[in-house]
């Protein structure tokens, strides 16, 4: 199932970025807009598209380096369950906070690519994640909690176009996932940490 989601992915953003430009407007998820009960398909469309290369890569390498282990250890069709559910718990609360911005968009995968990345976490608490800038792997749990508040600060306070409320959601959509579907792999979890 992660194969089958990171081919997709890679195929709608390329697609978008190269071939058919028009795909990427025709998938942005406008909050103002599903909030009045229109254009409610881009909760699902916006997670394939993306804003560039960049980003494209980013969250297709995120997803191959953490989806393929989990969806092993959950099995297909929770895995599947949990992509879905993180990609629409984090364009929820995109679409709660922005329903009154009529100029507001949305797009990309991070928002599922973050709770499969948190029910990662949950699942193996004490791998390592390396992150470009810092020339050390960081413990997983420790990312997780910095990832955390750095993303509820910059959802407060950045201006950086990027959609902070999407990551959050994801990432805490991942961790209640795990919760509610594998109580004791939380249970697990922090007895590896504390």
């Amino acid at each position: 199932m992660a194969g089958l989601i990171l081919a997709v992915i890679l195929v709608a953003g390329v697609a978008g970025l190269s071939l058919a430009p028009g795909l990427i407007g025709a998938g942005l998820l406008r909050p103002y807009e599903v909030a009045r009960g229109r254009r409610l398909f881009t909760l699902v469309t916006s997670g394939f598209v993306h804003a560039t290369y960049a980003h494209l890569l980013f969250n297709a390498l995120t997803l191959w380096s953490f989806g393929f282990v989990l969806e092993r250890r959950v099995g297909s069709g929770r895995f599947l369950l949990l992509y879905a559910v993180g990609l629409l718990v984090s364009d929820l609360g995109t679409v709660y906070r922005q329903r009154n911005n009529p100029d507001y968009a949305s797009l990309g995968a991070s928002g599922a690519i973050l709770a499969v990345l948190f029910a990662s976490i949950v699942y193996f608490p004490q791998q390592s994640i390396f992150i470009a800038f810092i020339p050390v792997p960081v413990p997983a749990w420790l990312f997780a909690f910095g990832y955390l508040a750095y993303s509820v600060y910059a959802s407060r306070h950045g201006r950086d176009h990027i959609n902070h409320d999407a990551h959050l959601g994801g990432a805490v959509a991942g961790l209640l996932f795990v919760l509610l579907t594998d109580p004791g792999a939380m249970r697990r979890a922090a007895g590896l940490i504390f």
